[in-house]
C-alpha cells in the first residue's frame, strides 16, 4: 500500500501527450500566433494536445477538419459520445433553447423523463439522481454525501486516479501530479495490473490486501473511510478491464468498514465498454453511488450524480444543495437525446463489436513488437501497453509519445495513459465503424513499424 500524506509540491509535472510551451518557435506561423495569444488571454494554465497542435474548425461523426480542410479520424474523443454535431442531439438542443431554457425550481416533465430513462439503466438499487454542469461537481458532491451519511472523512484512490478539479476532488486525483497535493484524509492502492500482479488470479488478492491496509491506516489516523471510488475502467492509471469481478472483493472490504463505494462513471459510462451501459455492470458489483458527466450530453455540460435513496434522506432533509445550470433544460434535451441515440443506433453493441475487433487486430500487430506488453480494455476503451522489453516490463512513456505525435501527423488523433504516460489511450466516439477501425489500424501498422523498429 502507498501512505500518500499532504506534502510541499517540488515541481509541476508534464502534462501526458501535452505541448510543451518552449517549442513554440517551432510552430508554424499561424500556429505560433495562436498559441502565444492563449498564452496572454487564458494563462499558464491551460494545455494543448500533441507536439504540434491541431486547430480544429469543425466536427462531424468521428472525424474532425482542421482550417485547411483536411480530416482527421478522432480516436481520443468521449466527451461527443455520440459522434461530433450528431444532428439528432443538435435538432433537440436548437429545440429547446428555441423554446425554453430554465432551472429545476420550476416543474418540468422532460427531467422527470430523463431521470426515469437514465436510472432505469441502472441497477434497482439506485433509485435517485441528482443534477451537475460537470463530472468533477458529481464527484464533488457524491463525496459531500458519502461523509455526510458515514460520518467519515477518508477516500480511498487508486495511485494513477483522475477524478476532476474542484479543490475537494483535486485532493483525491493522484494523476494531477505533485503540484496538487493529495489530502491527508486521501490512501491510494495500485491500480489493478495483471501484468505485473502476477497474472489475473493476482488482481483482486493483491486490491484486497492494499485495501485493508488502507482502511486500517485510515482509521488509526482517524479519518475512517467515508468512501473508494474508482474510475471503473481505469483509465488514467493505464486502462484496465479484466478480469472481470475483481472488484466485489474490494468493495466488500470497504462495506465492511463502513464506507461507500462511488463508481466513476464518467468514462467507461453509456456504453463505453461495451455490452452494459454501465462500466461497473462488467464487475457484477452494484454501487452505492453512480457519478457521471462528460458523455452524457454528446459535448452540452451536463454530468450528474445518483445514489442508493437511503443515503440521501438526512442529506435531502438537512442540507440545501441547489445547482443553478445542472439539469437545465437545454441539457436535458442534450441529455434525452444522447440516450435515444445509443438506443436507436445499437451504439453499445457497435463499442462491443467494434472493440473487439480493434482490440484482436492490435494485439496481432503487437506480436512483432518486444516493446508491446499487452493489449487490453473493453468495447471502444483499449490500451496498448508499451515498455522498453516484454522482460521487464518497464513503461516507455517517450515512446508512446512518440507514437501519438506520428499517428497524430497522420490525422490520426490517439493519446497517452498511465502515470508515466505509457499506454496508447485509444477511446473513440461510439459511433466508430469496422471502416474507420481500419483506417486506424492501417496507420498504426506504419507508425509502429517507424517507432519501435
Amino acid at each position: 500500500m502507498t501512505v500518500t500524506k499532504a506534502h510541499t509540491p517540488k515541481a509541476s509535472e508534464p502534462m501526458v501527450n501535452g505541448f510543451d510551451p518552449s517549442r513554440v518557435d517551432q510552430l508554424a506561423p499561424r500556429a505560433r500566433q495562436q498559441v502565444g495569444d492563449r498564452e496572454r488571454l487564458l494563462g499558464p494554465g491551460y494545455r494543448l494536445f500533441y507536439d504540434d497542435p491541431v486547430e480544429i474548425v469543425r466536427g462531424a461523426g468521428t472525424l474532425l477538419y482542421d482550417a485547411d480542410g483536411n480530416d482527421y479520424l478522432d480516436v481520443y474523443n468521449n466527451v461527443t459520445s455520440v459522434g461530433h454535431c450528431h444532428p439528432y442531439v443538435v435538432e433537440a438542443v436548437h429545440r429547446q433553447l428555441s423554446t425554453l431554457n430554465t432551472n429545476t425550481r420550476y416543474i418540468q416533465q422532460s427531467i422527470l423523463n430523463y431521470s426515469e430513462q437514465f436510472l432505469g439503466t441502472m441497477p434497482a438499487e439506485i433509485g435517485h439522481v441528482m443534477f451537475t454542469c460537470t463530472g468533477s461537481e458529481a464527484n464533488d458532491l457524491a463525496m459531500r454525501v458519502a461523509r455526510y451519511y458515514t460520518g467519515r472523512q477518508g477516500v480511498i484512490v487508486t495511485a494513477g486516479a483522475y477524478h476532476g478539479l474542484t479543490a475537494d476532488v483535486s485532493s483525491f486525483s493522484p494523476s494531477l501530479g505533485v503540484g496538487v497535493p493529495l489530502g491527508p484524509h486521501v490512501r491510494t492502492i495500485s491500480a489493478p495490473d495483471r501484468l505485473r500482479h502476477g497474472g489475473d488470479g493476482a488482481v483482486a488478492e493483491v486490491m484486497r490486501r492494499e485495501i485493508r491496509d488502507a482502511i486500517s491506516d485510515l482509521e488509526r489516523h482517524g479519518f475512517g473511510v467515508a468512501a473508494f471510488i474508482a474510475d471503473t475502467i481505469f483509465s488514467s492509471d493505464g486502462i484496465y478491464a479484466d478480469p472481470a469481478g475483481f472488484l466485489q472483493p474490494v468493495v466488500d472490504e470497504v462495506h465492511a468498514a463502513g464506507g461507500l463505494f462511488i463508481a466513476d462513471e464518467v468514462q467507461p459510462g453509456f456504453g463505453r465498454t461495451g455490452k452494459h451501459w454501465w462500466g461497473f455492470q462488467r464487475h457484477d458489483v452494484i454501487p452505492d453511488i453512480v457519478t457521471t458527466g462528460k458523455p452524457m450530453g454528446n459535448g452540452i455540460p451536463i454530468a450528474a450524480a445518483a445514489f442508493r435513496p437511503d443515503l440521501l434522506v438526512d442529506f435531502g432533509r438537512n442540507i440545501r444543495y441547489f445547482n443553478t445550470f445542472g439539469g437545465n433544460s437545454v441539457s436535458i434535451a442534450a441529455a434525452q437525446a444522447v440516450l435515444d441515440v445509443i438506443d436507436d443506433e445499437g451504439l453499445i453493441a457497435n463499442a462491443d463489436h467494434v472493440g473487439d475487433y480493434v482490440k484482436s487486430e492490435i494485439a496481432t500487430l503487437a506480436k512483432d513488437y518486444d516493446q508491446i506488453a499487452e493489449v487490453r480494455g473493453a468495447g471502444l476503451f483499449v490500451g496498448v501497453d508499451v515498455v522498453t522489453d516484454r522482460e521487464s516490463n518497464t513503461p516507455d512513456g517517450e515512446a508512446t509519445l512518440r507514437v501519438v505525435n506520428h499517428m497524430r501527423r497522420r490525422r490520426v488523433l490517439i493519446s497517452a495513459s498511465g502515470p508515466r504516460g505509457s499506454v496508447l489511450k485509444i477511446r473513440p466516439p461510439l459511433p466508430f465503424s469496422i471502416g474507420d477501425a481500419d483506417r486506424m489500424l492501417e496507420n498504426l501498422a506504419v507508425v509502429l513499424a517507424e517507432e519501435l523498429h
